[in-house]
């Protein structure tokens, strides 16, 4: 992970770090193969997508990005695949997604390149209960000694290790540490550290505890109401009719579409970073000197608005229509 904070440095990240990543796999992807399709829908993507992809998972997800500023006091700090954020402060760092186990180290590197110090995260969200967003906390919380938050109905998933997911439960490939949750959070709850305040929104269905979180952020003379989407995403092999382990899983998606429609959003962020164009509006940004790239409130209803449209005709499908 040295040559990770020194790529970052001495700026050198585009192919230090792409070469790095290819040598990397995350273990448990390497352990089951056979899973990669199942694995893949976790980033949020479609049925017909999922597969041509998947041989690129690996690397995508512990391929380490440029930390960068988004707006006011909010970065990103994630992979190129794996979205996480960082609020900043006076009283410390909240931080949103641990990812995966390995890529705690890249998270610290992140933090600390933008001049923070990871010491200083005292408040630890998810976006929901899957792996790929949770997997890294109890080794977050061990080395900050964070407050980790969670959604009421992912705890039970959080805190089993991932066996009480109600698709993934008896996949080992999905399964991480089972981490403590110090403050069980329910539906419009505020997360607030310092001047900075998050709200936490339920949209289930991708889990039953999937959490999308709201905040403003002030750059220069503007205020600006950011969403961070948990994920609306039906995963390949999701039963939305007659689900034993989930039954209300097609009322939930149902909840969670009129809760995203009825969010105000100017700038568009997710557990994802597929969900928002990341990488196209980075180079708009840090390369074309767009300091309003990352504000794109009709990307967010197109986006919302295709999501829909996929989970309905999964319904359908579903119900023999």
């Amino acid at each position: 992970m040295r040559l990770i904070a020194c790529a970052f440095a001495l700026a050198a990240l585009p192919c230090m770090l792409s070469a790095q990543s290819t040598r990397r796999k995350p273990p448990r992807l390497a352990r089951n193969m056979s899973n990669l399709r199942t694995l893949a829908l976790s980033i949020g993507l479609g049925v017909a997508s999922a597969l041509p992809v998947a041989a690129q998972v690996d690397s995508t997800w512990t391929q380490a990005f440029p930390p960068f500023h988004i707006a006011g006091n909010l970065y990103y700090v994630g992979t190129k695949a794996l979205a996480s954020y960082l609020v900043t402060t006076p009283n410390g760092l909240i931080l949103i997604n641990s990812d995966l186990e390995q890529n705690v180290p890249q998270l610290k590197a992140s933090i600390e390149h933008l001049g923070f110090k990871f010491s200083d995260v005292k408040i630890l969200l998810i976006s929901h209960a899957h792996f790929d967003h949770d997997a890294g906390s109890a080794r977050i919380k061990a080395l900050t000694g964070a407050t980790y938050m969670v959604m009421d109905a992912d705890v039970p998933v959080v805190e089993s290790g991932g066996k009480l997911d109600f698709q993934y439960g008896t996949d080992a490939s999905s399964l991480y540490p089972p981490t403590t949750v110090d403050r069980v959070l329910h539906d419009g709850d505020q997360v607030t550290l310092g001047d900075a305040t998050l709200v936490a929104h339920l949209t289930p269905g991708h889990t039953k505890g999937c959490t999308t979180w709201t905040m403003k952020v002030t750059e220069g003379t503007k205020t600006y109401d950011v969403v961070i989407v948990g994920s609306p995403n039906v995963n390949p092999g999701y039963k939305l009719v007659g689900n034993a382990q989930y039954p209300a899983i097609a009322q939930d998606f149902e909840k969670t579409f009129r809760v995203l429609k009825a969010l105000p959003c100017d700038i568009f962020l997710g557990a994802h970073g597929a969900y928002f164009d990341m990488e196209k509006k980075y180079e708009k940004k840090f390369k074309a000197g767009d300091a309003t790239a990352f504000v794109d409130p009709a990307g967010y209803k197109a986006y919302v608005a295709e999501r829909e449209q996929a989970f309905r005709a999964a319904l359908k499908k579903q119900m023999g229509n």
